[in-house]
């Protein structure tokens, strides 16, 4: 009898069509239009207060799914920043025996063994890394050479540029064996449309195989802009 008399009323409660909203102010942004039915009807008050009960209710609902929404529209802003921050690379000479210089002048060393390359920040074609976005950037450069012959003397040496101006300049001449090698790791900030890359002094020669013993690094470390 009871679930005869719960199913009565709540078919009376939502056998109105009603949209509501929530206006976001604290208050109901609409009027409940039975609000006084129980003063007027006494035989319908049950039914009114239990419509009213499910009106608040979804009023409530509203409320708490334009807010999740709210939440989740934040949530994909800053995931999609996250996605956008991404910038790394890390190259070698070459996957094979390969030697560069020595030069007669001053020549940009072109890397042409990728091992990751996130946002697309480092071209193979032209041996530079430009920064996507401005940030503080850790780089890393090292750089080997063998003379290939004992007792012949060499010089392991490069330049790590910054829109051509040299910001680094790792060098080893040992004199000692044939095979020389050196490196330089540095935190810089960078712009977005910076440039950075590897410049072989004139006389210097660089030599790697597959064991990639020349390698040219760099990756975000936090935005700035």
């Amino acid at each position: 009898m009871r679930a005869l008399v719960f199913i009565s009323l709540l078919g009376c409660a939502l056998g109105q069509d009603r949209v509501f909203s929530w206006s976001g102010s604290g208050n109901d942004s609409q009027v409940d239009p039975n609000e006084n039915a129980c003063l007027t009807d006494v035989a319908s008050c049950g039914c009114c207060l239990m419509q009213k009960q499910i009106w608040k209710l979804e009023m409530f609902f509203n409320m708490t799914l334009n807010e999740l929404q709210r939440n989740l529209e934040r949530a994909h802003s800053v995931l999609n920043n996250i996605r956008a921050s991404r910038s790394a690379f890390s190259v070698a000479l070459t996957d094979t025996r390969l030697c560069v210089g020595p030069n007669r002048e001053d020549s940009v060393v072109k890397y042409s063994s990728v091992f990751v390359n996130l946002g697309d920040g480092y071209s193979t074609d032209t041996g530079a890394f430009v920064a996507p976005r401005s940030g503080v950037y850790s780089l890393a450069l090292t750089v080997y050479s063998d003379a290939g012959t004992p007792g012949a003397t060499l010089a392991a040496c490069a330049r790590l540029r910054l829109n051509g101006r040299t910001i680094a300049s790792p060098s080893e001449n040992n004199l000692q064996d044939q095979e020389d090698s050196t490196s330089a790791l540095l935190v810089v900030q960078l712009h977005a449309g910076d440039r950075v890359d590897v410049a072989l002094p004139a006389g210097c020669f660089l030599c790697d195989n597959n064991n990639h013993y020349n390698t040219f690094t760099g990756f975000l470390l936090y935005a700035t802009d």
